[in-house]
């Protein structure tokens, strides 16, 4: 219980902190974001049997494709919580280091890069983009706020629970 509990928080907090982050490059720097719907819509084809995009923009619009993106953003953010207790243990759990949850941050952004961004048309690492460099640039800090937020929540679950 105490796994899933400090998984849960440490998940669904940072991924609440990377939003605020990510609304903050937007609407502070004037600098591109994430869509969600975007995403969604990525999501809400794959039962469909459709995996990969030339671009997921001009893919038909889906039914509750934002309310998608948004879960399964915080469903993705969770289960990395999760993986980051199973990697670091129960100890780093209690005692909770900034080091393991920043690298473990920082690696997340593969996920968007080496699966995303390809099967949602945007190439890898976003190779497509009209500025790929700073697309990348932005989604690695991102996730270095997001491993922040992770070793941060840690601390609040640790104090929480022990």
């Amino acid at each position: 219980m105490e796994f899933l509990f400090k998984g849960f928080v440490i998940g669904a907090g940072a991924t609440l902190i990377f939003d605020l982050w990510v609304r903050f490059v937007i609407v502070g720097l004037g600098l591109p974001g994430a869509n969600w719907t975007l995403g969604g819509r990525w999501f809400a084809h794959m039962p469909r049997g459709r995996f990969r995009h030339e671009s997921i923009a001009a893919a038909p619009s889906l039914p509750g494709e934002t309310a998608v993106g948004w879960t399964m953003h915080y469903l993705i953010g969770i289960a990395y919580g999760l993986i980051l207790l199973a990697l670091c243990g129960p100890d780093w759990g209690r005692a909770p280091t900034l080091w393991p949850a920043l690298a473990f941050g920082l690696v997340t952004v593969l996920a968007g890069w080496l699966i995303m961004a390809p099967c949602m048309g945007a190439g890898i690492a976003a190779s497509k983009a009209p500025r790929p460099m700073q697309v990348r640039a932005v989604q690695l800090s991102n996730h270095a706020v997001f491993g922040v937020a992770m070793w941060l929540w840690a601390l609040l679950a640790a104090a929480a629970w022990g």
